[in-house]
This record gives C-alpha cells, structure tokens and sequence, in this order.
C-alpha cells in the first residue's frame, strides 16, 4: 500500500525530528569503571551476594565479583549453537532463587537439516570455590519451528512479580511467523516457572504454542522490561529504520511484517504504522536507527532524578538512551555516547547502572552518579 500524501509528509517530518535527536549527544552525568572485559559477553544478572552471571556468545557462563574477579567457566551450561547471532542469550534468576537455586538460560539451538532456534533452559546453581556447576538442566521451552539461518533470535528472559516468565521471541528474519499463531516466532510469550503457557494468555484455549502468546507481530524484541506501574515494555530492531519501543498490550498485534516505520532492505516500501490503525503502533520509533539490545526500567534510589525511567542499550548507536514514561506515552529525553555498541543493561544492588559493551573484548562498566 503506497503512503498518502499526508502519511509522507508526516513521515517526513519525524524523520526530520528524529535525525537531529540521533545527532544529539548528552553529557554523561555518570562516573564510568571499568570492571572486566569478556569475549562476546550478552548479558548480567547479580546475584543476591553482589556477585554477577555473565553469559558469553560462544557458550560461556562465568561467575564475577563486583571488582570484576572471574572464576573458572561454570560447568553443565547446554551446547549452543554458535554463529551470525546466535549463541548464548540471556541468564534470569528464578523470583525464589535463594530457596531452589534456580537459573535460567536463553541460547540458541541446533536442530535437524541445518536448521536451529532458541531455547530456554533451567537448572540448580551449585556454587564452589572456582565458580561452579549446574545440575538438573533442562530444556523448558524452545522456538516453533526450528528454521534455517541464524538471525533474530531475540531470546530476552524476564520474570514479573508474580513468577511469570517472559520470553522475547523473534521472528528469526523469516518476517511470516510474526504473523502466525502456529509459531511462537515474532511474539512475546507468557509462561509458567515450567515453561509451560500460562493461564490467562489471551489465546490459551487455542493450545499448543498458541497459548504461550501474550503479544504478536514483533520483529527482533531484545529488551523487555516492565514500568513503575508493574506495564510491560518491550524494544526491538525494526528492518531499514523503524526501530521501536512499544507498550506491549495482552493480545495486541504490533503489526510486522505488514506495517513498519521502516522499509525492506532491498529498498522495497513497507506501509507506515499510520496506515493501518487495527495494529498497534510503537510508542517511539526511531529512524535513523539506534539498534535497541538491551531494556531496563530504573527503580533504584542512586540516580534519584531517573526513578521510573527506562535506559536502552544503543548497538549501532553505541549509546545508553534514556527514556521518560508519562502514562502511556513516552519520550527520548537523552541519549549518552559510551563510545562503544552497548549489548546490555542492568540495575546493581545499590543503584548503580551496570553494562556490557559487545563484541570481543566487551567491558563491564559500573556507571555511578557525577561528584
């Protein structure tokens, strides 16, 4: 569908808007340490000593102390299959972990015939001197079908304060799963501890996959993060521009691959969001791109004016971007260079901001407030 003559002008007119925000760099109002470098690191999770998980792409979970002291690569970790974007994903912990020890791992999976895709594991976490093992693994959750390629995988793990388990589902560059409730590609999924669908989704008495969908018509989701008003959010990676935040909604269809702010990669136009109103349009949405990795909404008291913000982690950007919520909207109110693409994001203990920088040699940084 061609845009009309307004829909072109509006769209040029945010795309004016959003070019000089891209080009706009904030001064840090944060102190930055260096704490460790890894090779690929994906994502963090602390434990409740202070202590971190960090997973890297290639298939390694390490233990690390806040002065970033590393142990011995933690043994029992499922095989990943390594490559393009897949590898090891994201590590959650279990909301009782203090009492079962539970961890959770999102990695991607080989399949049959050159095929693969994502899987979720769980397992015991059993901690010794050099770093430790898990026990009890098992696959709890997988991505329906296993297809070819080795994109979009998405795989954020996250769980709500009532011991749901949210998955990050993308639609692994094959844009029809999106749209499919066969599939459980392109979707964001609500599961039970088990990883089995929890009740109350809004197309559980379908069964099978289809009952895992929360939300659907998603592209590459690779943050979620829920507001002070315990609201879902979710970014993901548009295709050429179009990289989105959106309010993600319990049976709402975010419209992909039919509409996008964004266009093909072969050049070839895709309908605006304005075009077609039955889907749900993204709350920001960004072109130039600033290729989103990574959600966290603040709830710590160390930065005091950013409470009940969200932080994304900027790839291509290489930035942190800092967004304000007001009600159901929300806004770009700074965007801060760290010189480096940005994977991940998280809360310490203490309020402090803690991220990883991609690719080899990615650093973990403690991030404090100004002196």
């Amino acid at each position: 569908m061609a845009r009309t003559p307004a829909a072109a002008l509006l769209s040029a007119l945010l795309l004016l808007t959003f070019t000089a925000c891209a080009s706009a760099r904030d001064e840090q109002p944060f102190e930055v340490t260096d704490i460790a470098r890894f090779d690929e690191p994906w994502a963090l999770a602390f434990l409740p000593d202070g202590r971190l998980l960090v997973t890297e792409k290639g298939g390694r979970l390490l233990l690390v102390s806040r002065q970033g002291e590393k142990s011995a690569p933690i043994d029992g970790v499922p095989d990943v299959d390594y490559g393009g974007q897949g590898g090891f994903g994201d590590v959650a912990l279990h909301p009782d972990f203090g009492d079962n020890g539970l961890i959770y791992l999102s990695y991607a999976e080989a399949g049959d015939d050159n095929t693969r895709g994502a899987a979720v594991a769980r397992g015991r976490l059993e901690l010794d001197e050099t770093g430790g093992r898990l026990d009890d693994v098992e696959v709890i959750w997988r991505q329906f079908p296993k297809v070819t390629g080795r994109g979009h995988y998405a795989h954020r793990l996250l769980f709500d304060a009532s011991g749901y388990l949210w998955v990050s589902s993308g639609e692994r560059q094959k844009f029809d799963p999106s749209q499919d409730m066969q599939s459980n590609m392109g979707k964001i999924l609500r599961l039970n501890d088990d990883g089995s669908a929890a009740e109350g989704n809004p197309f559980a008495d379908r069964g099978g996959v289809t009952a895992e969908i929360w939300s659907l018509g998603h592209r590459n989701p690779l943050g979620i993060a829920f507001d002070t008003d315990g609201q879902l959010w979710n970014v993901e990676m548009g295709p050429k521009g179009g990289d989105e935040l959106n309010r993600v909604l319990r049976g709402a269809n975010y419209g992909y691959p039919t509409v996008s702010n964004g266009d093909h990669y072969n050049g070839r136009n895709m309908p605006d969001h304005d075009t077609r109103p039955e889907f749900e349009a993204p709350k920001i949405w960004w072109t130039p791109v600033i290729s989103p990795g990574d959600l966290l909404i603040y709830s710590g008291e160390l930065f005091s004016g950013w409470r009940g913000d969200g932080f994304i982690a900027g790839l291509s950007s290489e930035a942190l971007v800092r967004i304000e919520f007001d009600g159901e909207e929300a806004r770009e109110a700074a965007r801060y260079d760290m010189g480096r693409r940005i994977r991940a994001v998280e809360q310490g203990p203490d309020g402090a901001i803690w991220v990883l920088e991609d690719r080899s040699g990615g650093r973990l940084l403690k991030l404090t407030p100004s002196t």
